[in-house]
Order: structure tokens, then sequence, then C-alpha cells
């Protein structure tokens, strides 16, 4: 499993300063130049899969809960995160719906409990821009689906989007600025490709749709209904 240390070191990059200029740089200019995936993809994610009582899963600056068109007036929001400064800038952004803020991490079993972070009761989970972040293969990353699945009811949408480095095509300037963060611990996704991430959803969820943009995968899935037999191995 990654060490503490691992985990730690990632998530502290997203200080004041990062999260201040975040929306420009990585948002605007990476993902339009370097990533190859316009932020418009993104939030076109968001608009058809985010639910009345929605879970963000790193929430980040919350540009795309504070852009996306949800199918209730008064979303039920809840934001999870090991960062404290994450949390409290998301949910200042978003203080108009006033979010419950959980400070967790993502690799672990999340504290759920019948209040703040119910189980089984979410309409949707997102998970963007994360689990490159994360360090770990395929299958310690695959963790972090398992919270998705706990907190999703039946017919619960999980979705959301990674940068992956293999099974795409990758520019040499993104292969160039992957090495970059990589080498700092702020990516951990030297070994992240396509097939890797369409197994672990295809082993925790049905109506699976991943689309590459760059070398951006955008995800989208349901929960299944109690009994469905999904893919194993």
């Amino acid at each position: 499993m990654p060490t503490d240390e691992e985990v730690i070191a990632g998530q502290a990059i997203y200080n004041r300063f990062v999260l201040a200029t975040y929306d420009v740089y990585v948002l605007g200019f990476s993902n339009r130049l370097i990533w190859r995936c316009p932020k418009r993809h993104m939030l076109d994610n968001y608009h058809r899969n985010t639910g009345g009582r929605h879970l963000e899963l790193g929430p980040g600056t919350a540009y795309l809960l504070d852009h996306c068109r949800f199918p209730t007036a008064a979303p039920e929001l809840t934001l999870v995160d090991l960062n404290p400064t994450v949390l409290r800038m998301s949910a200042a952004r978003l203080a108009r719906y006033r979010p419950e803020t959980v400070r967790a991490d993502l690799l672990r079993p999340l504290p759920f409990d019948d209040t703040t972070l119910p189980p089984g009761s979410y309409d949707s989970v997102g998970l963007n821009f994360v689990l490159h972040c994360l360090p770990g293969n395929w299958a310690e990353k695959g963790a972090v689906l398992d919270n998705a699945v706990a907190a999703l009811r039946p017919g619960g949408r999980f979705f959301g989007s990674t940068i992956l480095s293999s099974g795409v095509k990758v520019t040499g300037a993104a292969r160039r600025l992957m090495a970059v963060y990589n080498g700092k611990g702020i990516f951990h996704n030297t070994d992240d490709d396509l097939a890797g991430l369409r197994w672990q959803l295809d082993t925790r969820f049905t109506d699976i749709q991943v689309t590459v943009r760059g070398n951006v995968a955008l995800f989208e899935a349901t929960r299944p209904e109690s009994g469905a037999t999904l893919a194993t191995g």
C-alpha cells in the first residue's frame, strides 16, 4: 500500500497559492494545450451525471461544481479531501449550497455515518483529476472506487476524469510535464493505462462509458442494482 508520507506529500502541494492559480493554469492552459482536453468536456460530464445528492471526492477548487447545472435548485453536497485548505476553499466557493465537508484519506475506507456521510445514499459521486495524483498501482487506487460504490445508492452515477500515461496518445510536451510532476510526487501515474482504468470500472460498475480526449480519460458509470453480475479478473 502507498505510505502515509506519499499520500501526505501528494496533497500538500495544494496550498492557497496553487489553488488560486489552478483554474487558470491547469483547467485553462494545461488542459487545452498539454493534456488536450478542454475543461468544457469535464463540465459536460458533470452536467450529465451530477444528482441532487452529490459526493465529491477531491473537490480541488470546486470550479466544476460551481459551474454545474444541478437537477435541483438546492443540491445536497458533501466534499471529501485530506487537505484542509482544499476543503476550506472549495466549501467557501460553494457556500450558497452549504456543503458538508469531511477530512479523510481517499485511499482508506471513508468514515461513513448516518448524518454527515451516510453510506448508500448518494445520487452521484465525482472524482475529477484525482486518480493520477494518488500513489499506488491500479489495484491500490481501486480503494477510491470502493469508497464510491459504498457511498452510492443502487443506480447512482459515478463519474470523473484522470490523466493517463499509456494506452492513449501522449505528446512529447505531455510526457515531459508528467515526468516533472511524477518526479516531484505531484503525480503518480507512470503506470496508469487505459486498460487498467477500464478494469477498475468493469469490476465495480455497469453502464460504463470511457471517452479519451488527448491523454485524459473521462469516465461515467452506474452502481449496479443488487444481484447484478460484474466482470471479474
